[in-house]
């Protein structure tokens, strides 16, 4: 039986690069939607993808891209427009008769939280259901390991990992797992429609306990440097993250904090959909350590002691006057998830993958 084609979005991406290559190598025909040719379509295009060159915000482009394809990645881009995209997705797939869209969200989507993007998100996820015909499923991971070891370079030559988090904990899935999830509910979506899944990885983890993993992976002391807000936030300008990023960040740090993600992690779902444990963080983090910027290099001391220098002596931008300046709509009673019982209601506590009660206890 002919393999049906697969459309995946944001292929040049984290989770849809992994997505595209994992679904090439089993054998499925993809169609892999880029912005730009570059390298990283290029890779592509050697594995085996038909690269396609479409803006996500063009319904007219979506149109013409999709069509021929059966079933669909959707990976958001950071953009306070993503909701345009998603609308313009869910255009192109009536028009295509999709079978199934998989799509990837936010474990603290809600319509009243205070971050743009994360109401947007839970839009999106509505927004899929209500197409007739077509399959849904979303995967709503929660933060990242990636995000946690953009600072590798930090630890391996300073021997500082400065997350603002506290005692709070995690349970951070890799990239890895994340697009797993996602190619077993695009290859089998008549097995998953209809269902959430949260990819997690195997242990809940505070910033303290990713610092004592990182001391072994890299083989130096590594310490946990608990930011302030207002220094993470001069980082986030010094990393280059954009504007509209950093404007949710902050609100994910505050929720982190708060226990958010901490709320029914671990999961199971990675075993569950994949039949395979997932990946715990030291097994993520000895990937990271192979990086060029995690070498113990006298060039690389340099640039880590150069950016932390920077930190101290660049000022944050004004995140709120950037928001007001955008005319980010704003909820009539802005709430954390941790703090939202409407919240906690929709995503009730589930049972871990070593365990036969709940994991976690609700955020205080």
């Amino acid at each position: 039986m002919t393999k049906p084609t697969i459309l995946v979005a944001g292929a040049t991406g984290k989770t849809g690069s992994a997505v595209a290559l994992r679904l090439l190598q089993m054998g499925w025909p993809v169609r892999a939607i880029v912005h730009n040719t570059d390298s990283r379509s290029d890779r592509l295009r050697r594995a085996g993808a038909e690269v396609a060159t479409a803006d996500l915000f063009d319904p007219e482009q979506l149109v013409r891209v999709m069509s021929g394809t059966a079933r669909a990645y959707y990976c958001p881009p950071w953009h306070p427009f993503m909701l345009q995209s998603a609308a313009a997705f869910a255009v192109a797939a009536q028009a295509a008769r999709l079978e199934a869209i998989v799509g990837l969200s936010q474990w603290l989507a809600s319509p009243s939280h205070p971050s743009l993007a994360t109401r947007q998100n839970w839009l999106a996820d509505h927004l899929f259901a209500l197409l007739p015909g077509v399959a849904q499923i979303t995967v709503n991971p929660g933060f990242f390991a990636d995000n946690y070891l953009r600072l590798i370079g930090f630890a391996a030559q300073l021997g500082i990992f400065p997350m603002p988090t506290g005692g709070s904990r995690n349970a951070p899935p890799s990239t890895e797992d994340i697009a797993n999830v996602v190619v077993a509910a695009l290859t089998e979506p008549e097995r998953h429609a209809g269902r959430t899944y949260r990819p997690t990885g195997p242990t809940l983890l505070s910033a303290g306990d990713m610092a004592t993993i990182l001391t072994r992976v890299l083989g130096r002391r590594v310490t946990h440097l608990d930011m302030p807000m207002w220094a993470f936030m001069r980082a986030a300008r010094v990393l280059g993250i954009s504007p509209f990023e950093q404007s949710g960040l902050r609100r994910y740090i505050e929720d982190h904090r708060r226990g958010a993600f901490e709320w029914g992690a671990p999961t199971a779902d990675v075993w569950e959909v994949t039949g395979r444990p997932p990946e715990d963080f030291e097994t993520i983090a000895r990937r990271y350590a192979s990086l060029p910027e995690a070498r113990r290099t006298f060039g690389n001391g340099l640039r880590a002691s150069a950016d932390l220098l920077r930190i101290g002596l660049t000022p944050a931008r004004n995140i709120d006057r950037y928001e007001r300046d955008h005319h980010h709509p704003v909820p009539a009673n802005p709430r954390l998830a941790a703090e939202d019982e409407a919240w906690r209601a929709s995503h009730p506590l589930r049972v871990g993958p070593a365990s036969a009660t709940p994991v976690a206890s609700a955020p205080a």
